[in-house]
This record gives C-alpha cells, sequence and structure tokens, in this order.
C-alpha cells in the first residue's frame, strides 16, 4: 500500500504534461517539477480561510487559463487548497448524498475555465475505473477518508491504420473490440486523509476512488480544468472501455436538480455494471 506521501513529481521536460507522468520525490504528488516556482519568482501563497476565499483565489490565479497555461504555477495551486483548512460550516450546504452512488455537485464553474466541485462519497461507495479526458485534477479531502487506485492503461490491439505511437487516452480507444480482454493492473493504492490533497492527469494513468468507511460518508473537493462532461470508464476486469455517458450534476451552487434519467445512466457513479 502506498500513501499519498509517496506519490509522484515530475522530472523539469519540455513537455509539461510528459513530465507529470515522472516520479523523482515524494514532497509533490505528481505536479509538474517545471512549473514550480521558488519562493522569490511568486508572492506567498495565499491561505484561504473560508471556501469562498479558495475559490476567489482560484479565479485570481487562473484568470481564463487552465493549469498547464504557461505562467500558472500547478503546485502554487496545489498548495493553495492544501491551505485551505476543511470546515464543513462552509462545503455543509453542497454535500448532499445519494445512497447507492457518489454525487457531483458543482460549486463554482470557473467561467468556462474550470469546474470546482464537492463529491459527497456514502459508506463503501466507489466511482469506476475512468480516466480524465485531458483534464487536471487536483482533489482534497474535506471529510473522512478516500482511497484512490491508480491502475495502469490498458494494452490496445491495434487496428489497420493505427501506429504504435498513437497514445494512451486517444479517441481510438472508444472501440472496444480493440482492447485485450485483460484484466486492468492497479499500480498504486493512496490512502486520503481529511485535508490532502492528490493531483491526477491521464499520464499518470487511470483511477478509481472510493470511500472505505463502512460507518460514515466521505467528502471530497475537486478542481477540474479544463471542465469535462463525459470520460472512459474501464472494466477492472475485461479492461474494455466505455463512454461513460454524460456525468451531470446533483446539484448546482448548493440547490439540488431535479433527478434525471443522465445522472442514473451515468457508468461512471455506477460502478458495479
Amino acid at each position: 500500500m502506498t500513501s499519498i506521501a509517496d506519490s509522484r513529481i515530475a522530472q523539469p521536460l519540455t513537455d509539461p504534461l510528459e513530465s507529470m507522468a515522472k516520479s523523482i520525490t515524494p514532497d509533490t504528488p505528481g505536479i509538474p517539477a517545471d512549473t514550480v516556482a521558488t519562493a522569490s519568482d511568486k508572492d506567498p501563497v495565499p491561505v484561504p480561510e473560508t471556501l469562498d476565499d479558495l475559490v476567489k483565489f482560484l479565479h485570481r490565479e487562473l484568470g481564463d487559463n487552465g493549469l498547464d497555461s504557461e505562467g500558472v504555477d500547478v503546485e502554487r495551486i496545489r498548495q493553495m487548497m492544501e491551505n485551505y483548512q476543511s470546515n464543513s460550516d462552509d462545503w455543509g450546504k453542497y454535500a448532499h448524498f445519494d445512497k447507492g452512488r457518489y454525487t457531483r455537485n458543482l460549486v463554482d464553474d470557473g467561467n468556462g475555465k474550470f469546474n470546482l466541485m464537492i463529491l459527497a462519497w456514502p459508506e463503501t461507495i466507489g466511482s469506476a475505473i475512468h480516466d480524465h479526458s485531458g483534464s487536471h485534477c487536483l482533489m482534497k479531502i474535506l471529510d473522512g477518508t478516500l482511497h484512490e487506485s491508480l491502475y495502469e492503461w490498458p494494452d490496445k490491439v491495434l487496428s489497420e491504420g493505427d501506429t504504435a505511437d498513437s497514445g494512451v487516452g486517444s479517441d481510438n480507444s472508444d472501440d472496444e473490440s480493440r482492447q485485450k480482454a485483460t484484466a486492468m493492473t492497479m499500480k498504486e493504492l493512496h490512502v486520503l486523509e481529511t485535508n490532502q490533497v492528490a493531483y491526477m492527469h491521464d499520464k499518470l494513468g487511470l483511477h478509481a476512488v472510493s470511500n472505505p468507511l463502512t460507518n460514515k460518508g466521505s467528502v471530497s473537493l475537486h478542481l477540474y480544468t479544463p471542465p469535462y462532461e463525459t470520460c472512459k470508464t474501464f472494466n477492472a476486469r475485461s479492461s474494455k472501455a466505455r463512454s461513460s455517458g454524460k456525468c451531470v450534476f446533483y446539484s448546482s451552487k448548493g440547490k439540488k436538480i431535479d433527478p434525471c434519467e443522465e445522472y442514473k445512466k451515468c457508468s461512471l457513479m455506477n460502478v458495479n455494471e
């Protein structure tokens, strides 16, 4: 078992996305080192006192950009999220639970450049194994405990016209028949506790998140940039992928949205299907 303290940080490379797939120290999980500023490069990292403060700081830091944009310090954003000390008085109105599946609850839409949302995980409930459609994800635990299982991308059976360097996570993986029917390979398990922050991107692999607790729900805060509405989910036994369907919100800015068929059908939330 590997804790979040044993996670990844990247070597500085020309391509910041490629750098996210390298690991050299346990201090900064998954953050590209070539985006980390020194103390002299930046003002001190803000310490948000409330969730509203964090939202304001994120808008100020990201502006009209995403995490992989020039001038955006990914480690600085991670530290900012970590500096916010979870307080249920701030986020309680967003943490809507639904029996049998976790929920995605929109906090702020980031003017279309990012989504900040709170996920509420009932006891023993988890997600399917999934990718992130090229989006960057920072995940902070607000309450309870979460397990993050990191998986290798499955090998592919290339069809005519494909090349060996077509790359993992490409749109070509939509065709289930082109993937080998072998079980997914889990390479790491991270145990995440309250106020810890983890980073994830498709260059690091696939993951699934679950609440291991049997006596209480867990709550997490997720920053996705750019926002995405669909992803791919993967069968743990066969490695076959399919579209999640539209990943809709259970609530928006604290107000519950009427249940809809899209929400019920999303394979990301139906881990047992």
